[in-house]
């Protein structure tokens, strides 16, 4: 559960170190994805078991924003590129990823907002009429930055959504915090349902490829070569170790 996110620091330093952009595709299975914010919910405990009662694990990122549903309907693709922090502002960096979703659904009008009543508003929000398929956020170094989206491709939207509704409810007790959202199943949506057909998981991702594949040669096979070398296995094992750090702060 814990690899994503170590990966994602260290292929940060991978793509400093290398001066070369990656992307990295991946997904985890039925689980709720914490922010850093949502440590501060006042009962966050008792929002924890109704996921657990609910069958899904949970993870805390070493990122800010709020709670996201992952599983096998959902899609998660980081973005990273060699650039010292001030070459792309905040806006600058989410507009390479809106520009990458866009040219792989062409035919889908897809617009950025916030969707407020969604899980994880935020001002880069992918709709589709009102409706939110995906969500972003972003992580830099000095020399490398990283955009990580997630994209639900199919599956059941409605209960993803209901099931971030119950945890809110009961991390909060009754509470009004501004800061946490009310979520709404009706404003979210899948790709697939505004597609208006069959889409999976591993056809979305052969369309990333296809899109990267128009700018230029992809190389599919040195990175898995590079990750066996021990300086790379020496960044991600004090990455996993500061990821199985962070979850001690959900006890």
């Amino acid at each position: 559960m814990l690899d994503s996110f170590a990966y994602t620091n260290a292929l940060l330093w991978l793509t400093a170190n290398r001066a070369q952009p990656i992307v990295h595709f991946w997904q985890l299975s039925h689980t709720v994805i914490l922010g850093l914010l949502d440590q501060q919910l006042p009962h966050l405990q008792a929002g924890l078991t109704t996921l657990h009662q609910a069958g899904y694990q949970t993870l805390l990122r070493n990122s800010g924003g709020l709670a996201v549903v992952a599983d096998a309907g959902v899609l998660n693709v980081s973005l990273f590129i060699p650039a010292p922090r001030d070459r792309y502002s905040i806006d600058a960096a989410y507009q390479l990823m809106v520009d990458y979703v866009r040219a792989v659904w062409p035919t889908l009008p897809i617009e950025t907002g916030e969707i407020t009543q969604s899980y994880c508003p935020g001002d880069y929000d992918l709709s589709i009429r009102g409706k939110k398929i995906a969500g972003m956020s972003q992580r830099r170094t000095a020399d490398a930055l990283v955009i990580m989206l997630y994209v639900s491709i199919n599956g059941n939207q409605d209960q993803r959504s209901n099931h971030v509704h119950d945890f809110y409810q009961a991390s909060l007790a009754g509470a009004s915090d501004p800061r946490f959202p009310t979520v709404d199943p009706a404003v979210m949506t899948t790709v697939t349902d505004q597609l208006g057909q069959p889409l999976t998981v591993a056809t979305a991702e052969q369309r990333f490829r296809a899109v990267l594949a128009t700018h230029g040669q992809v190389d599919s096979t040195s990175l898995p070569r590079l990750t066996e070398e021990p300086e790379f296995q020496a960044h991600l094992s004090r990455a996993y170790q500061d990821m199985q750090r962070r979850q001690q702060r959900l006890h």
